[in-house]
């Protein structure tokens, strides 16, 4: 089984959810015997235009120029006519205008899913413009794949093209990143005063509720080990030293091995996100996995999949940062009761979130679109997923009863 993959950005160029989720389930559908190829695009001149990663090649076009933010490349699509045409499987990655202008303009009749990771929520002139050509792309694929049950049932999108929406978990492994040793934690504890802490990792972008991260930081005095990098860092970091926030620790981008250091001594995971661009988070997965509690908010979105409040960890109200500081304060002051949320957010993940958990549910996707082509019944596999999905009845997510359970 050959699947290629279409996604605007990836590994080694650049490190977000998307590209982890895409690089772990090629890395476990290996052994489920499919044969991955990620298309994307480089910034970086003079750059390999193959790389090989463990489980699967990744094939880079040079980025021609940007509308809107959105990266575009002709030659992308010649490339992609040439891929396409050696695969069994078209896997596009959701949002990218790029891939519904390949796919339309290509003409390639092959077997395809998408991997819905998210509503598109900025650009909303351009949205509207958009719209047209997203829906068309829409309709044309197999399947379309949604994330958590949680999204699936709260956006207008894919309320749209429910009869060919499937749920699939994003997943991780363990065995996929280094394990620290001993000189390295012992470094992070010195570093951190060793100590209990928080920990937000990702990058600074408007829609991971930093501002209000910090202010709760600054109410409660507890702190917060921040990782990463992004648009926003200069500003979060002057507003901290501006108001003496002396709790926030920023890093910067750090290895994985150190992350995962951190990770693992770390009290919990903080999460404040207020904003559905936050689709999932794999880092409440890697918590999760390293059987770390978490703190979120509710937005109708994966992030309250991954933690259930009360079991795994616990829900805020979006944007309030009082909220927020009292979770935080609950975690801070019971450390038994972070203990029993840590152990039941890592059984969680063994049962719903493993990489080859999800290469196995895609790997029964794929051989399914492929049958449907090959005896010509693609709509009516379409509509045969819609069945299947209603009997499992996804979760549907009502914010205003956490929210108000919380109050």
């Amino acid at each position: 089984m050959r699947v290629l993959h279409f996604y605007r950005t990836y590994l080694p160029d650049t490190v977000g959810g998307a590209e982890q989720s895409i690089y772990h389930l090629c890395r476990a559908g290996a052994d489920q015997g499919v044969e991955n190829t990620v298309l994307t695009l480089t910034s970086q001149r003079g750059a390999a235009q193959r790389v090989s990663l463990p489980g699967h090649t990744v094939e880079r076009v040079q980025s021609g120029f940007k509308l809107a933010s959105v990266e575009l490349s002709l030659g992308v699509i010649r490339r992609f006519r040439q891929l396409a045409r050696e695969a069994d499987v078209i896997h596009y990655h959701f949002p990218w205008p790029m891939s519904d202008i390949a796919h339309l303009a290509s003409c390639v009749h092959k077997p395809s899913v998408v991997t819905y990771h998210a509503d598109i929520q900025r650009q909303r002139t351009l949205l509207a413009m958009y719209k047209p050509l997203m829906h068309r792309f829409l309709r044309s694929v197999d399947r379309i794949v949604a994330t958590s049950p949680n999204y699936a049932a709260t956006s207008e999108v894919l309320r749209a093209h429910r009869d060919k929406v499937e749920v699939v978990p994003l997943g991780l492994t363990r065995n996929y990143y280094p394990k620290p040793d001993e000189a390295l934690l012992k470094k992070w504890r010195e570093r951190t005063g060793g100590g209990p802490f928080f920990l937000f990792v990702g990058v600074f972008r408007y829609y991971k509720g930093l501002n209000v991260l910090l202010e709760a930081i600054r109410r409660t005095g507890y702190p917060v080990v921040l990782v990463g990098d992004g648009p926003l860092a200069p500003e979060l970091r002057a507003y901290a030293q501006q108001h003496r926030i002396t709790g926030a620790h920023f890093t910067g981008q750090l290895p994985e091995e150190d992350k995962m250091a951190l990770i693992e001594l770390s009290r919990a995971i903080v999460f404040p996100s207020p904003n559905r661009a936050e689709a999932f988070g794999m880092t409440l997965l890697e918590g999760a996995m390293l059987g770390k509690p978490m703190i979120t908010c509710e937005i109708g979105t994966g992030t309250s999949y991954v933690n259930r409040h009360g079991e795994t960890g616990l829900v805020c109200i979006p944007n309030d940062h009082e909220d927020l500081a009292r979770a935080m304060e609950a975690l801070w002051n019971d450390a038994l009761q972070c203990e029993l949320m840590g152990r039941r957010a890592a059984l969680r993940f063994e049962d719903l979130f493993t990489a080859h958990r999800t290469a196995r549910a895609y790997r029964r996707i794929y051989d399914a679109v492929v049958a449907e082509h090959a005896s010509g019944t693609a709509r009516a596999g379409a509509s045969k997923a819609a069945e299947l999905r209603r009997e499992s009845a996804p979760l549907s997510v009502d914010r205003d009863q956490v929210i108000e359970e919380k109050s």
